[in-house]
């Protein structure tokens, strides 16, 4: 997988590692020449002194090749750009951070499907969702160590009732998506492969979640 992380704050950092370590190809593009060399000296991927939010400098990265971009810089509208500049080119995921509610709004209403809000998000939950488990939390309904995450149902799920899925204490299902529709939990839903399943949970349970979540072929691979 080829991802694009645009700005070299600590979230942007700890996912370019996570996907370094597990084989992933990483281009970082950070506009502080300082930090940026900083970078280049301690991470295994390629550091892009310049600034993101310019079109011939996301060609210079190869944006063409991009599986994934995330645009996590400090100001919600450069990272807006660099999602609209994204689509322009077809990067299949779009990862956008924000810190204002208002302009996650703006970016889910011109299409976004991947918002985050960053003070409420890790780099864990963005490196599960480029690897497709999308656990990107409703971050503006949050309270306390409470989490609402998404995950999509691999083929071992096929055919099962939600009901007979087991999940860990302090964690129920809502329901879940598939495509347009939504069918919530007390309708007993039999999962099909890809629906995207809501939960709601605790911090503590929610790598547990993940896990169990995988599909056989990624867990054949790990092994």
């Amino acid at each position: 997988m080829r991802v694009i992380i645009v700005e070299g704050s600590a979230l942007g950092v700890n996912l370019a590692q996570t996907l370094i370590q597990t084989g992933s190809e990483v281009v970082l593009i950070e506009r502080n020449p300082n930090r940026a060399k900083e970078l280049s000296e301690t991470l295994d991927c390629t550091v892009i002194n310049a600034e993101g939010t310019r079109p011939d400098i996301l060609e210079k990265a190869e944006i063409e090749k991009a599986d994934a971009i995330v645009a996590c810089t400090i100001h919600d509208q450069d990272n807006i750009i660099i999602g609209l500049i994204a689509k322009q080119f077809s990067v299949p995921e779009i990862i956008i951070t924000t810190d204002d509610v208002q302009f996650m709004t703006v970016a889910k209403r011109l299409g976004f499907h991947h918002v985050v809000n960053s003070p409420q998000t890790t780099s864990t939950s963005i490196f599960h969702t480029l690897r497709g488990i999308d656990t990107i939390e409703l971050s503006t309904m949050m309270r306390g160590d409470v989490r609402f995450i998404s995950v999509i149902a691999g083929k071992k799920f096929e055919g099962t009732e939600l009901s007979e899925i087991n999940l860990p204490k302090n964690s129920v299902f809502i329901g879940l998506y598939r495509n347009s529709d939504f069918l919530l939990y007390n309708q007993n839903p039999i999962i099909k492969e890809s629906d995207e399943i809501m939960i709601a949970t605790r911090v503590e349970f929610i790598e547990k979640i993940y896990e169990g979540f995988k599909d056989e072929e990624e867990e054949t691979n790990k092994s």
